[in-house]
Order: structure tokens, then sequence, then C-alpha cells
């Protein structure tokens, strides 16, 4: 009887245990179902992590929750004491530990950008805090949560407005090494289709170029004998291949320097600042050609792929973050205003000469017309996008005006008359210098800027078609232009602007650069015979000032 008992009762326990396999099955696949649907993670799943990241969250567990408390708790006492070395490593440390929490991550990355850099009195030291802020996101946090559109949000913030803004005092120095960095990371003029075409990563790079390729014969004879010691003896002080490469490869194999140069430049590109030069190109083809020496592109980058990032969570069912998309109409306006280098200061990172980049003008009107219908509707008279991009036609403009491209400054008049009236000034010409009036009593350092090489720029292309007059009306107005913006905010060093000999240099030699041969040559004729009536005749000097009526 007791083992006819014992018998019933594994029937019953293995009834029972199947019934509750089954639940639990039926549970776990539901949950997987919607984990699946709406990309959701376990606490602590994360990817890309080193393995002492991940031996650290599974060992921990629960418990590394307490630790990175511990660790705010002595982040926050180390900002008090202004220890902030030490801070960077806990910041680290709180990332290792919490890696899928982000908002920590941005946070503490703000943090060090702004609030930590501008305790500092030192300009290099400020840009170590904000680069730090800049590399814990790019670097870290996004390696473990690559999909995660708050990070690609604030570290394209930090480009835009950190190292684009006027507000820092340090931000000309930001600007000077964020230029020279990417200058000596890819080349002063890089082609970047060229950068693209080259192998994606060392797997692609091993293909092109196997074991028995003449390339690792040919390099031996530098001492590189595989691919790690290649990588290391590329210097990224300087954008050309190591002296020892270039005699190893002979002079006889200039495609093969080419090939491996580019290849080089965007390894380096993409393992230091995480930038594919494959959606460079995208980007360039999609908004103009951009100058990736400025912030603002940087900006756009980041943004873009946190909008990807979105739809790719989310797919159709939810519309992305606003503020990456703001961020990109934002940073293609300031760059169409301000976004093409003409001179950096490689010593004293004092002043650095940037011109508008009129390429990208179409992009910015269409980009805020399409922000608007996507979020507000295309008959939103109220929507923020709107308002925008009325604003920005009125400078667009202007700058289209003082750089002569008088037929889409037509255009987009007409476009501005269509959408917000009628404006001051019935004509083009009439409009343009209402706005001048208005610019000199409020331009920032940027607009100021392009206004004053705009005209130059002007009064060069006059001088060229030997129309005299009207090149020295326009220098005229560059120089009370310049006058007028030094009176008024020329005393702080944030605000002030090169000397007026050195952007007419840079607006001349860029000229030089980019003319036709022919109106080079007649360029190089007219400077010349300018210095020469200017030595014979000081009254004529070009250092004097004049007024908007021409007078001395």
């Amino acid at each position: 009887m007791s083992k006819f008992r014992t018998i019933v009762m594994y029937f019953v326990l293995l009834i029972v245990t199947a019934v509750l396999l089954f639940g639990v099955h039926r549970q776990q696949v539901s949950m997987d179902k919607s984990i699946s649907e709406n990309r959701l993670r376990f606490t602590g799943e994360i990817r890309n992590a080193p393995p002492m990241v991940i031996f650290t969250t599974v060992a921990l567990g629960s418990f590394r929750g307490l630790v990175a408390d511990l660790l705010w708790l002595r982040a926050g006492a180390l900002q008090q004491e202004k220890s902030y070395f030490e801070m960077v490593q806990l910041a680290r440390w709180i990332t290792d530990l919490q890696p899928s929490f982000s908002g920590a991550t941005a946070y503490l990355a703000w943090n060090m950008a702004y609030n930590i850099s501008v305790t500092c009195s030192s300009f290099p030291e400020r840009w170590r805090w904000v680069n730090e802020g800049i590399r814990l996101i790019r670097e870290q946090a996004i390696e473990y949560n690559p999909d995660d559109q708050l990070l690609y949000k604030e570290l394209a913030w930090i480009f835009l407005h950190k190292l684009g803004n006027i507000l820092d005092d340090a931000n000309l120095y930001y600007k000077n090494q964020l230029a020279i960095q990417m200058s000596q990371m890819v080349g002063y003029s890089p082609n970047w289709k060229e950068l693209a075409s080259a192998p994606k990563d060392e797997k692609a790079f091993l293909r092109a170029y196997p074991e028995d390729h003449v390339l690792w014969a040919l390099l031996k004879n530098a001492g590189i004998e595989n691919y790690e010691k290649l990588l290391a003896a590329f210097k990224v002080s300087t954008p050309e291949l190591p002296e020892n490469i270039v005699n190893a490869l002979g002079p006889k194999n200039d495609k093969l320097k080419k090939d491996l140069l580019l290849y080089l430049r965007r390894n380096m590109l993409m393992s230091r600042w995480k930038l594919d030069a494959a959606r460079i190109v995208m980007l360039n083809e999609k908004y103009g050609e951009m100058d990736w020496r400025v912030p603002e592109s940087h900006a756009i980058y980041w943004a873009t792929i946190g909008i990807e990032k979105a739809y790719e969570v989310n797919g159709d069912r939810k519309k992305p973050d606003v503020n990456c998309t703001r961020i990109i109409t934002q940073a293609l306006y300031d760059a169409f205003r301000s976004g093409r280098i003409l001179m950096v200061d490689e010593k004293a990172f004092g002043s650095i000469m940037v011109v508008p980049n009129l390429a990208l003008v179409d992009s910015v009107f269409r980009e805020f017309t399409n922000a608007q219908n996507f979020y507000d509707g295309p008959k939103a008279f109220h929507s923020t996008f709107r308002s925008a991009r009325i604003n920005f036609m009125k400078e667009a403009i202007t700058i289209l005006f003082n750089y002569g491209n008088f037929k889409k400054a037509e255009e987009y008049f007409k476009k501005l008359k269509e959408e917000d009236g009628p404006q001051k000034g019935a004509t083009l010409e009439q409009f343009v210098m209402e706005q001048w009036a208005e610019d000199v009593r409020d331009a920032t350092v940027k607009k100021a800027s392009e206004i004053i090489s705009g005209l130059i720029f002007r009064s060069i292309n006059y001088m060229i078609y030997n129309d005299e007059d009207a090149a020295l009306a326009n220098e005229r107005i560059a120089r009370y232009i310049y006058r007028s913006y030094m009176l008024d905010m020329g005393a702080s060093d944030r605000t002030k602007l090169p000397p007026y000999n050195d952007m007419k240099k840079q607006v001349v030699e860029s000229c030089l650069k980019v003319f036709p041969p022919a109106y080079s040559a007649i360029l190089k004729a007219k400077i010349a015979a300018e210095q020469a009536e200017a030595a014979t005749d000081k009254k004529f000097n070009a250092q004097q000032p004049f007024n908007i009526m021409g007078g001395k």
C-alpha cells in the first residue's frame, strides 16, 4: 500500500510539475515576444563591453548598484574638494558598474564639460575637461548602449553648444583645437570619397593586403612585420606617412603609398573619434559639402545617428526626440553662417577665421520645412521651426548678397515675402542695407566676421571686373562695419575680431586658391598695383579707416 501511495504521489507531482513548466513556458514565450517587440533589455545586459566590465556586472550582481551609489557620493565630495582628476576615473567606474544607465553617464559628461571646465583658468585645462566629457560618451557609453538616442543627443549638444557657441571664454581655443586635431587626423583638405573607399576595418584591410602581398615585404625593410606595428608606426601628429614607411615603399609605389595613407587615416578617424568616413560622405551628399573642422558638422553627425537609432528601436510607432532634429537644424543654420574655416591660430589660439558655407543654404531651408511638417504640420503658423526658417531667410539673403550670389539672394527674398509678407525695403538692395544697419548694432562675432568677409569678397570680385567704384564702396562698408563692431564689442577677448588687415589677407588668399587661373592672375596684378600706389602715396594707406560716406 505504501509503495502504491508513493507511485501515485510521484505521478501527481510529475503532473503538477508538467503543468507548472507549461505555465512557465507560456509566460516565457509571452515575455520573449514582448521583449522582442519593444526592444527591451534585461538589467545589466550590455553589449561591446570588455571582459572585466562583464565580469564585474555578473559577479557583483545587484550589489553593484550599492557600489555605484557609494562612488556617486565620493564623486560629489571630490567635486567640492576640487579633486577633479580622481573624478575622471570615478566617472568611468560608475559607467562600468551601471553601463545601461545612460542618464548617469550623460550627467557625468555634462558635469565635466560644463561645470568642472569653467573652474579652470587655463584654456588647455578647460579643453581637457570638455574633451573628457566628450570621450566618456563617445568612447565608452555609446559602446555599451549603441541604440540609446539620449547619448547621441547629449554628445551632439556638447559639440553644438559648448564648442560652437561663444558663451565660454575659451571657445576660440576649443574651435582651434578641434580644427587642428581634425586636420592632423585626415589632412587639411581631405577627399572624403577617397577616404570612404579605403578598407573599412582590419578584416577588410587584411583581405586587401594578405600576408603574401608585396606591401608586407616592403614594410619589413622599415621593421614593420605585422598589422599592429603598422598602426603603431603611423604618427597622428602629422597627416602624412612616417618617413621610414615612405622610404621602405620606395619611389615607384605612389599608388600603394596613397592607398595605405587613406586606410590609416580612416582607421585613425574611427578608432580615435568614432567617425565613419562613409557616413561623412553620405551627410555631405545630403546637405552639401561641409567643413569637418567645425563643431557644427560633428553635432550634425551625432544627432543624425540619434534619429536613426530612434527609428530602429521604435519603428513607425513613435517619432524621434525632437531635440535631435533641433540640433541638426540649428547646426546647419550655424554652419551656413560660419561653417568654413579660412584660418586657425596654431600658436596663440587667440582667433579663428570663419566664413559662411553657402553650399548649405538650400539644405537649411529644406530641413526647417521638413521639421515643421513632421512635428507641427505644414499649416502650423506658430511653429518654432517656421519662425526659425523666417529668421534664417532674412540672414541668408544678406549673406548671399554680401558674397555676390545675387540670383540666390533674390530667390530667397521672394520666398521671404511670400511667407512673411512685405519687408523693410521694397527691393533686394534696400532690404540688405536695412539688415546691415541692424547687424552692426546687434552683431555677434560670427555674424560680424561673415558680413565683413563677405563685403571684402564682393569688393575683390568687383575689382577683378574693373568696377572700381563698386569695389571701393564694398571695401568702405566693410571697414565701417569692422570699426563700429570693434568700438562696441572689441574690448572683450571673447568677442573681438582679428585685425582687419589679417581678415582681408585671408579672404584674398582664399580667393587666389579657388578662383580660376585667369582671375587669380588679374587679382595678383591688382594687388601689385595697389601696393605700388600705396608705397608712393601714403595718404591712401589701406590701414586708414573710412566711414560709410567714404571720408577718412
